[in-house]
This record gives C-alpha cells, structure tokens and sequence, in this order.
C-alpha cells in the first residue's frame, strides 16, 4: 500500500533544538517508511500551498532533520519565512527536490497524478487538520488515518494557551468527520477523545515505542552530572508539566536541611510556554547553580547518561496522553515517582510511586528520603514497548 505522510510538523522543527515528544513520532514514522519496500511519499504545508515530495526527497528531509547542512534560501522563503532562516533553507532544499506543489485548492488534482489508487494519507503530528484540507484529501481519494495523542486541550482548558483549545476543537471536529481511523497510544487516550468526537471513526491503540536508550557520557557537558545524588524532570516546561511544585519541593528541602545534604534537580527540557513567574523562579531562583539546574538542549545519548544515574525520575505532571519520559525511565531500571494518571498507570502498572500531584509535603518527603538512598535500592527496569510493535499494529490497519 501507498502511504503518504504529513510531514509538516517536523519540518517546522528544523533548526529548534533536539526533537521532543509528538515530533519524535513524526521522526519515527518517517525512518519506518522509508524502511519498507513500499511506495511513500510526504506531504508538507508550506506558504501558498503544498510540497509532494517522493522517497529521495523523505531521505533528504531526514538527512537535514540529523545535521546535513541546508542549500541557500530562496525567494519565497525569504519573503515568507523572514522570522525562521533554518525552515526557509529546508523548504527551499525541498522545493528543489519535491515531486510536485500545488496552491491549497490543487491539493487533489496533485495527488490523484501522482499517488497510487487506494493510498492511506497518514497524520501525526495534529498539524493540517483542517476541515477544507481533509475534504481535499478525501476528494483525491486517499483513507485518512489520524494520530491523535491527546485530547488534554479539550479536558483541560486551563493548562492550554488562550484560542488553543477553540483551534483544536475545530481540529478534532474535522478529524470526527473525514478520518476513516483514529490511532491511539492508550486506552485513556481513546476513551477521553471518542468522548469528544460526534462521529466516532474506527480506533485502534497502539503504544508508541522506546527506542534504544544508549548513554553516552562523553556528550555530557561540564558539571553533569553534579557530585551529589540527583533527581530528573524530563520535558518541556509547560504548565501541565507542574515544574512549580518541583521548586516549591526544592525550597522546602533546603528551608530543613543543610545544602550539603540536599540533592540535586536537574530540569532536562526546553521551555515551551508557562506563568513567566516559573521562568522568573529558575532565572532568579536562590538555589540556581547550587542544587537546581536547567539543562535545555541535550541530545539523547546525554539525557539517557543523566537519566540513567538518577535517584528517580519526578513526573508530577497533571494531564498525559502517554507519558513517554516515565516508559524511558523505566526501561532504564530507574524509579520514578508520578502524578496518579490513568494513562501512567496504564503503560507502568506498578512500577511507579504515585504521589499526588498537589501535595507538596508528600513530595518533599519522599524526595528527601529518596536522596539519602545513592541509587542503591533498584530493582530490574521494565521492558518497553517497541516501535517495531507499533508499526505492526498500524500498519495492519493501514
């Protein structure tokens, strides 16, 4: 089967730092395609229209995403994307090489010439979902065949930027009306998005997948790990990550001990967007450079070194689709410490200790408790799901 990918999202990516969270999945459905002996092709969403772009030009995407350097920037790149010089120069590159463009109401016209009859158009990335592109699609006779991660916007409004729960409201109201299968990485995750979709596609779960974990600790930069015991957050610094409680756990910790005997919190992450007051209490905070450190930017061999000689992992977060950094922690034998979410639950059964996410002495506790323990009381890690598992039950439905 011919396959077509939206490959928008990791495109925009280009030039931003290590890839995190849904973009990773794009990443990973990208290397899974161009693995297959089957026809694949991407789709990209560009100013004025769309890029086709065929197997070289996936490779060539891939290449760039890992370091290849980029071609010049060309016209409309310069006058289209003045702000983002990294994405100009990659679309540029993939002008160059694409299969075919088009303005947004070519769209299918462009893939009826050159797609496969019966080919399946695959979104991960939540970026294109629109009610007028999926007619597109549909009217070029492709199956649609959605990712969607979460639906924390919807359930959550107050942990979401302003409009953004209206656009992704809008978003899910397309993909209840043209996907013909929604795909699903928890039984949470499909029964809070059925619940908000009026027309419930066919669904299927499938975990998302763990790559390998490869410490590398030449890749660490001076100081990391610190000379004392540690502990990890792992992600980007969002509200519904809860990093306030991790500094409030901090300040209580040194308002009872003396410093030598507090450990260390090293907030792995780049900042996405918050309360300015967090970023004002890690640019200002008294413990900055002694016992907290912010570390954005690490490439994986880094973080897994960090992650791997942790006390724990401290995921106090308030809403999760999946929960990915507690599945990497625990594939590396490391404890981890989590908020009770049913999606957490799910994918780790007991392997965490579930503390409540608001309450700041039980944390404290634990993670004083926990320091004083030198990593010396760890059981065996958790197998975890793979992508080759993934792909097969993905891919068995499209």
């Amino acid at each position: 089967m011919a396959r077509l990918l939206d490959l928008t999202r990791l495109a925009s990516r280009h030039g931003r730092g290590p890839l995190t969270g849904v973009d990773r999945v794009e990443a990973a459905y990208l290397d899974e395609l161009l693995a297959r002996d089957e026809p694949a092709f991407g789709l990209l969403r560009v100013p004025l229209g769309y890029l086709l772009i065929d197997r070289s030009g996936m490779i060539a995407l891939r290449d760039r995403m890992g370091g290849r350097p980029t071609g010049p920037s060309d016209l409309p790149g310069r006058l289209l994307r003045p702000r983002q010089p990294a994405r100009a120069r990659l679309e540029a590159d993939l002008r160059r090489l694409a299969l075919d463009g088009c303005l947004p109401w070519r769209l299918a016209s462009m893939l009826r010439r050159h797609l496969p009859q019966g080919a399946c158009y695959l979104n991960t990335g939540h970026s294109n979902l629109t009610d007028r592109g999926l007619r597109r699609l549909r009217a070029a006779g492709v199956r649609i065949a959605v990712f969607v991660h979460d639906v924390i916007p919807l359930d959550h409004p107050e942990l979401a930027r302003a409009g953004i729960p209206a656009v992704f409201a809008r978003k899910i109201a397309a993909v209840s009306a043209h996907a013909d299968l929604v795909i699903h990485s928890t039984a949470d995750a499909r029964r809070r998005t059925e619940a908000r979709l009026p027309r419930v596609p066919a669904g299927i779960v499938a975990p998302l997948g763990v790559g390998p974990l490869r410490p590398d600790p030449m890749s660490l930069p001076p100081g990391l790990p610190p000379p004392r015991p540690y502990f990890v957050a792992l992600g980007t610094l969002e509200p519904r990550k809860n990093h306030a409680l991790l500094l409030d756990v901090w300040d209580a910790l040194h308002a009872r001990l003396p410093e030598a005997d507090v450990p260390a919190l090293l907030i792995l992450g780049t900042r996405g967007w918050a309360d300015p007051v967090l970023f004002r209490r890690l640019d200002a905070g008294p413990w900055r450079g002694r016992t907290v450190f912010e570390s954005p930017g690490l490439g994986d061999g880094a973080v897994a070194s960090l992650l791997a000689g942790a006390e724990a992992l401290l995921f106090p977060s308030f809403a999760e689709g999946f929960g990915l950094p507690p599945v990497e922690a625990a594939a590396l034998g490391v404890p981890v410490l989590s908020s009770p979410l049913p999606a957490i639950r799910e994918t780790l059964s007991d392997y965490p200790v579930y503390l409540d996410p608001a309450d700041r002495y039980l944390w404290t506790e634990t993670i004083a408790a926990w320091g004083q323990r030198r990593r010396g009381q760890r059981g065996p890690g958790r197998p975890a799901p793979t992508w080759e598992d993934h792909f097969r039950m993905v891919f068995s439905c499209v």
